[in-house]
């Protein structure tokens, strides 16, 4: 399968490589089908969930371990079950961005991360109640960020294409 994208132009995938989330994201229900493609050359550390659904719509999000690997995100039960796993611990989690022109302004979302069963390849975005995550992280504020990640410079600014740059 084929899919052409804003960022990175025609990209091949097959169905095995998608990751069907639950609900889709906060504010973005229809569009359940995404294609994560890699940002940075730590492997799975910064990527790109593609909508393959609406190509025009896609998000950034990092690892939050990578930012503070003491991130321990504890799901209700239903959320579980809707993962087809029984601990939080078996899941992969990742926060999303908001992709500022100064890279010291972007900042993350650790309140609402997508977790992501690596073995179904099921996801859903939830909302943690642990009061330490906020919804708006600054990435300055995690030690060892002040440095922009590698990776190629093909973004005009913005998580997604909606509010992008003309």
């Amino acid at each position: 399968m084929k899919i052409q994208t804003d960022y990175y132009g025609e990209v091949e995938y097959d169905q095995e490589d998608l990751v069907t989330i639950s609900g889709g994201f906060f504010g973005f229900s229809d569009l359940t089908y995404y294609l994560p493609i890699c940002l940075s050359e730590d492997e799975g550390s910064l990527l790109l969930m593609q909508s393959t659904e609406q190509p025009d719509i896609a998000f950034v999000v990092i690892n939050p371990a990578f930012l503070s690997p003491d991130y321990s995100p504890i799901l209700s039960q239903e959320e579980l079950a809707c993962l087809d796993v029984s601990d939080s611990g078996e899941l992969s989690y990742y926060a999303l961005c908001v992709i500022r022109n100064n890279y010291l302004e972007n900042t993350v979302n650790m309140k609402c991360p997508l977790a992501i069963n690596p073995k179904t390849r099921k996801g859903k975005q939830v909302i943690l109640e642990n009061p330490d995550y906020g919804y708006r992280h600054k990435i300055s504020s995690f030690p060892g960020m002040l440095e922009p990640p590698n990776t190629d410079d093909r973004s005009d600014g913005y998580a997604d294409t909606a509010e992008k740059k003309e």
